[in-house]
């Protein structure tokens, strides 16, 4: 199968290529393109944003979250139909996760046989950048270098020797100069760029990225480029395979979608879906009254910012409580285990949450889990079978810390990752399975129908 794609890459995290991605994306919008953006990598913020960006939803792909069929059979279900497909990589080029680049973003390019575009900050740096470029391209093999765009250039001297330098020393074009930009249109904190939630001037920041990207960068030649990417070979593994349909009876899975709580891989819903489950939306911090519900299901996200709106709903916080002493299934993760617990500490303050786990959580200046994680499941529980192994992501600037009169239970022992405490995650009580560990449901099959059983089960026991 053939559509036009590329992968937009750089040398390391902050280079910029969030920001030129994000142009790329609403430039070819604004030509009347449809553009289905792709973050390579488990990100949820920079995946909201490329949705913005492009007007249809961001797709994560990660070669370790999944296999390599699935991987191929996602990115062929949402790329179909759209006039162009972005990736977005993440990290270096060829960082992975060991020396020999496992599941970096060149690794991804080859498995979708898609051509990249290297963005490359150049400040402070002329000639040397033809070396990089280079050094890129001759590096790994079964690999297509098919363009650079420069970013942070200064004035027209500075341009024309990089320009100069690329075409002396290499056969890679260059796509398109981007200026220094005074002010990032879209700020940063310790989780990358700033949820579109908390930040309001979107399309305006989008506008000027979109323009500023059909003003620098050569946009038929890009449409090109991608257009002649070749097929992808196709894949053995159907996508939803071993996501089965539970039951017609369809119990209703409450989803928390706020201000708080919105870091959801769509992949997840639509495995819950696919299982029997109905969702329903609601809100931590609304006053709006919850529909009747089977399960619970808290992703992550910021609570710590919005500590003071949870913390004051008391009647949500009360509720859920009851929901979850009453046999409720109840899946969380990260910030939406931070909510469960007695209290999460921000900036000196401590927030009362739901109370529903002994523990609380405190912010700190530095990452306290950062990375890939696996391990295998030890406890008995509603959502994985003992001896199911577990991969994932975490990635938190909160520590958990257990209350002294309590005897917690862990469902998930780690042999990567730090977890919630000491290599363990995912807390159980009751029917809540809650801890720092993020899933990909296509990487986790069994996940959405356990989840739709013990749902099922809750609702027949109510009735």
């Amino acid at each position: 199968m053939n559509f036009p794609r590329l992968v937009l890459a750089g040398l390391s995290g902050g280079t910029g290529k969030t920001i030129v991605t994000l142009g790329l994306c609403r430039a070819f919008k604004n030509l009347g393109k449809s553009v289905k953006p792709f973050k390579k990598g488990p990100d949820y913020i920079d995946a909201k944003w490329l949705g913005l960006a492009s007007g249809q939803s961001a797709t994560n792909l990660d070669p370790f979250l999944m296999s390599v069929d699935k991987l191929k059979a996602l990115f062929l279900e949402k790329g179909q139909g759209a006039d162009i497909s972005i990736v977005e990589g993440n990290r270096g080029l060829f960082d992975g996760k060991d020396v020999e680049g496992t599941c970096s973003t060149a690794e991804l390019a080859r498995i979708i046989n898609a051509p990249v575009i290297l963005a490359i900050d150049c400040t402070k740096m002329t000639r040397t950048v033809a070396a990089i470029v280079a050094g890129c391209k001759a590096f790994e093999d079964g690999f297509n270098l098919a363009g650079v765009i420069l970013n942070r250039t200064g004035g027209d001297r500075h341009r024309n020797i990089l320009q100069k330098s690329i075409e002396t020393y290499t056969d890679v074009p260059v796509l398109g100069m981007l200026p220094k930009l005074s002010k990032n249109p879209i700020p940063e904190r310790h989780m990358g760029l700033v949820s579109n939630t908390e930040y309001g001037p979107q399309d305006e920041s989008l506008e000027i990225l979109g323009k500023m990207a059909q003003d620098c960068i050569d946009l038929d030649k890009i449409f090109e480029i991608a257009s002649n990417s070749g097929n992808i070979p196709q894949n053995e593994e159907p996508l939803w395979s071993g996501i089965e349909l539970v039951s017609e009876e369809h119990p209703v899975i409450g989803v928390v979608r706020d201000e708080a709580l919105w870091f959801y891989y769509e992949e997840n819903l639509e495995s819950l879906t696919k299982a029997g489950a109905k969702i329903e939306e609601v809100s931590l911090i609304s006053d709006d009254p919850w529909p009747e519900i089977d399960g619970l299901y808290l992703g992550g996200g910021f609570p710590e910012t919005l500590a003071p709106e949870l913390s004051a709903n008391k009647d949500r916080r009360e509720h859920v409580s009851r929901l979850a002493d009453s046999g409720l299934p109840i899946y969380a993760e990260c910030g939406g285990f931070m909510y469960l617990g007695d209290d999460v500490e921000y900036e000196g303050t401590k927030y009362p949450m739901a109370g529903v786990l002994p523990l609380s959580t405190c912010l700190c200046a530095k990452p306290q889990g950062l990375g890939y994680t696996a391990g295998k499941i030890i406890q008995e529980n509603i959502f994985f079978p003992v001896g199911t192994e577990i991969v994932g992501h975490e990635f938190h600037y909160s520590l958990c810390i257990s209350r002294t009169d309590s005897n917690p239970s862990y469902a998930l022992k780690l042999s990567r990752g730090k977890g919630m405490a000491d290599g363990f995650d995912g807390m159980i009580k009751n029917n809540v399975y809650a801890g720092y560990n993020h899933i990909h449901a296509l990487g986790a099959p069994c996940w959405a129908g356990n989840f739709v059983k013990a749902a099922l089960q809750f609702k027949k026991e109510r009735k």
